[in-house]
């Protein structure tokens, strides 16, 4: 145990962010570099030990929380380094991006603030990058096998660095024109700078792993030849299909899925462009949706120098507490302030766009809305609650409903679907096509960032059985789980 009195002698106390003044006028991390070092093994003092550490199960990797939290206490950056490692290959992408639900589960939050799970992660994996503890692992022999992983988010480069560190030849195929899926071109800078990406690649480059960028398959390659040329395949290509808002006015100019609008910022900051091709500045930009991709198009929106920002939520404001049906330890729907947020803007809630309404030319200019409410289980529209907005670019981020069925990949490969549109697979993550696998939210459907890591982590033992007939590789989780985070 790290320190038995820890969780009674220091409280809670979280990374420190830059003043919003200062960080809306650029695209770095929000967070001040450095702040959390002198505070985290005070942080990681917290952390009880517990007997049964829910903290497992609130995560999908089964990280070792407790072991860390006693190494990141002690300073012992090394052995920290070496116990995160050993069940996550990128702690620096959820230490940074995760909603934590290993916090929701930390047995300190029944009644007291939780341990600071993030942060000490990040803060062992930030620190074991300045010391070099961060080496490639080069495997000792070859297998001869080769594997092909399609899709470069964290799903599929999980996949591909276990595969191989196992020995098998793996190149990765990733239709965008650089790695890494929406961990590049969905999370804006300023919640994860790209060097991060771009230094675990370089690791993945030294171990062996293959990228060819530029390539979709389906429309590029066929998949047909592409299973020809492997002895297995992994799809990692997630859930990109995006929902839709099939209301009056939705064709005008400057409507945009998030996914058409974040992108564009992030190449901004690769260097391909000089101002983003759709920009926020000046304008009344309204986002509907409330969640996380929602709260990304309100951040960019504040750094492009909008005139307002307005963020819609069909759903009623969250409360603050845990309500009675999502007792600890599972992960609560509470009201959460983003650091996008902080930034400004308004949120409304319990509200319903009606339509859009343009100018002479065809761009959008006001968003109706109406107020609804729950009636009997379902949601109805409150008379004379109507009203318009000003909107002079709007971002739809209402989430994703499946993999993209455009590009011919699911029907050339002759892949099943389960009955809600995902890619269907068994216990070992292989589809009903042999020596094809599925990973990530091409799999599961859309979620967090840990479960894309585990999938692709428990895929590749699948794969890796597949073509030897056995696997050390581990897998903290099956197709079929939803633990206590979902």
């Amino acid at each position: 145990m790290a320190d038995p009195k820890g969780f009674l002698n220091h409280g809670r106390e979280v990374a420190k962010s830059r003043p919003v003044e200062e960080r809306v006028r650029d695209w770095n991390e929000v967070y001040v570099p450095g702040s959390l070092l002198p505070i985290i093994s005070k942080q990681a003092s917290r952390c009880m030990d517990c007997g049964i550490p829910f903290c497992h199960n609130g995560c999908p990797l089964g990280n070792l929380i407790p072991e860390w939290n006693d190494y990141a206490y002690r300073e012992d950056w090394g052995a920290a380094s070496e116990r995160l490692h050993a069940t996550n290959n990128f702690p620096e992408f959820t230490g940074r991006l995760c909603p934590a639900p290993c916090e929701s589960a930390c047995v300190l939050g029944i009644n007291q603030p939780a341990v600071t799970i993030k942060n000490v992660e990040v803060s062992i994996i930030d620190k074991a990058w300045e010391t070099g503890d961060v080496a490639p692992q080069i495997p000792e022999r070859l297998s001869g096998k080769t594997v092909a992983v399609v899709g470069s988010g964290p799903a599929g480069l999980a996949a591909a660095q276990q595969l191989t560190r196992a020995g098998h030849t793996v190149a990765v195929y990733e239709r965008a024109d650089r790695v890494g899926g929406l961990l590049r071109y969905g999370i804006p800078e300023f919640k994860m700078e790209k060097r991060h990406i771009n230094r675990r690649i370089e690791q993945m480059r030294a171990e062996g792993t293959r990228f060819r960028t530029g390539v979709e398959i389906g429309r590029d390659l066929k998949a047909t030849d592409l299973k020809k040329r492997y002895d297995a395949v992994v799809l990692a290509v997630g859930a990109t299909t995006a929902r839709d808002l099939p209301v009056p006015g939705r064709e005008l100019k400057g409507v945009y899925q998030a996914m058409e609008y974040l992108p564009l910022a992030n190449k901004v900051q690769e260097g391909d462009f000089v101002a983003p091709p759709i920009t926020a500045e000046g304008k009344h930009v309204v986002v509907i949706g409330g969640g996380d991709t929602g709260a990304d198009c309100v951040g960019t929106a504040h750094r492009q120098g909008a005139a307002s920002v307005t963020q819609l939520e069909i759903m009623p404001r969250p409360g603050e507490e845990r309500n009675a049906n999502q007792p600890w330890p599972t992960f609560p729907m509470l009201y959460k302030v983003t650091s996008a947020h902080e930034e400004g803007g308004e949120r409304v809630y319990s509200v319903s766009t009606t339509h859009f309404e343009g100018d002479e030319d065809g761009n959008v200019q006001w968003l109706h809305l109406v107020e609804v409410e729950f009636v009997d289980g379902k949601l109805t529209q409150k008379p004379g609650t109507e009203r318009k907005i000003p909107a002079q670019l709007v971002t739809l981020a209402m989430g994703f409903t499946g993999t993209d069925r455009e590009n011919g990949l699911v029907e050339q490969f002759g892949l099943d679907l389960d009955e809600r549109g995902n890619i269907a697979r068994d216990a070992d993550f292989q589809t009903n096509v042999p020596g094809v696998f599925v990973a990530g939210d091409a799999g599961r459907g859309q979620s967090l960032i840990v479960w894309a890591i585990a999938e692709g982590r428990s895929a590749a033992r699948g794969v890796d059985r597949f073509l030897t007939g056995a696997s050390d590789l581990p897998a903290p989780i099956r197709p079929t789980d939803r633990a206590l985070t979902v």
